[in-house]
């Protein structure tokens, strides 16, 4: 039997992109949705039996009809063949509402009792009849904490301890699953959630304390045969033992932290053992060739008289990377040389790019002047007093300062005698 497991495909962010000229769609949408083509064209090629998503399909909780159009259009191709490919769809984090009532973009699939697409909104199993026999999915989808603690139970309690009482109904929730599970068939446990171990990618918003936050030990259960998870944007193994813990990561790159990134998705492939009761599991990832991004660091140093010449130098040495990625050209130079420098020239060079941004930095030479005192004349607390004046630190507030500087000064003449 053969999965697809993928996640964070994100459709809809537009960042570094442009109105491509001849869809009259953003650039970028077109980037994600021709890794989600690579996908699909891989999943008809190779006769996959299920095709696993876990979570985040759109950036917004509230897609416009373009992003929602052309993400059906992908999951009709899978589920409309001869042989259908059944579409496992979990709700992660930028699916959902924070209000618990509010129908998700992709319930629509449900709605229109779409045949060979699987929606999960809330933790349940799924047996799902494949072109090789049933697989069960225990699925844990993105859930807020509103809906799983009501207002009563989050009454008087710190955020610290809601996110506890949340990930221990998560641990149940999966321990339950676990009881409801046929031995004899394969289990993965699908799942969009934070397990500690793991490298964040470009979740900015996301820091420990904020996610309820799972251990391996909460899923690493030998009743799964595998373990699919989303959430994090970057692909990566938290276990390769039985049974495998793996974050498939985002199909395309979102943002400059995943530049080095690899993007992709995984195979995963389940066999019976041949000689007991158990299964053999084996699991590739499969690279997809996306957007590149690229930074381009350039230093000029006060001394430098040829600075345009410089930048284009540093340019050049890039090569044929430039062609079609989406670049960040950061430049830091002197301050006076700052309106010197030849734009027009320095864009034409990497006219090939995507898309460009160029950010300055100007390095503002600061000297305290300290008269005609050497560094060898100068007390600590004369030193401080100068450098209060050239900050302009107001009288009162300076004195206050000068005179913490003087009982520290002191406290550590003390120590040293």
């Amino acid at each position: 039997m053969k999965i697809i497991h993928f996640a964070d495909l994100h459709l809809g962010v537009e960042a570094y992109g442009r109105i491509d000229p001849s869809s009259g769609l953003p650039s970028r949408l077109l980037d994600f949705l021709k890794a989600l083509d690579e996908l699909v064209e891989f999943a008809l090629n190779n006769q996959v039996d299920l095709v696993l998503f876990c979570g985040d399909a759109y950036k917004s909780r509230e897609p416009n009809q373009t992003q929602q159009r052309e993400f059906a259009k992908r999951i009709n191709r899978l589920t409309t063949q001869k042989i259908p490919i059944p579409v496992f769809l979990l709700a992660g984090n930028h699916d959902r509402h924070n209000a618990s009532h509010r129908a998700t973009a992709i319930d629509i699939f449900d709605t229109l009792a779409i045949p060979n697409v699987h929606i999960s909104t809330k933790p349940d199993i799924y047996r799902i009849e494949t072109r090789n026999g049933t697989i069960q999915i225990a699925s844990l989808p993105w859930v807020s904490r509103g809906a799983l603690l009501g207002n009563e139970e989050r009454k008087n309690l710190n955020f610290e301890q809601i996110n506890q009482k949340v990930q221990q109904i998560l641990i149940d929730k999966i321990a339950e699953h676990t009881k409801k599970l046929d031995p004899k068939l394969p289990a993965i446990l699908a799942a969009h959630t934070w397990v500690s171990g793991a490298k964040i990618g470009s979740e900015k918003m996301m820091t420990i304390g904020q996610d309820p936050v799972l251990f391996p030990s909460n899923v690493e259960n030998p009743v799964f045969d595998y373990v699919a998870l989303g959430h994090l944007h970057k692909h990566q193994i938290l276990s390769s033992s039985q049974p495998p813990v793996v974050y498939a990561g985002s199909l395309e790159r979102v943002d400059f932290s995943e530049e080095h990134d690899d993007k992709g998705f995984y195979l995963i492939e389940i066999e019976p053992d041949g000689q007991s009761d158990k299964r053999r599991v084996s699991f590739d990832f499969h690279p997809i060739v996306g957007r590149p991004f690229l930074t381009i660091t350039i230093n000029i140093e006060p001394g430098d008289t040829n600075h345009t010449a410089t930048a284009l130098r540093v340019i050049n040495e890039q090569g044929d990377k430039v062609r079609g990625s989406i670049i960040r050209l950061q430049i830091t130079l002197p301050a006076e040389l700052e309106g010197q420098l030849r734009d027009n020239d320095i864009r034409n060079a990497l006219k090939e790019a995507q898309y460009l941004t160029i950010a300055k930095e100007s390095k503002q030479e600061t000297r305290l002047r300290l008269g005609k005192l050497t560094a060898e004349e100068i007390t600590p607390l004369e030193a401080l007093k100068f450098y209060l004046e050239s900050k302009k630190i107001s009288p009162t507030h300076a004195s206050r300062l000068l005179e913490y500087g003087e009982k520290l000064m002191e406290e550590q003449r003390r120590i040293q005698n």
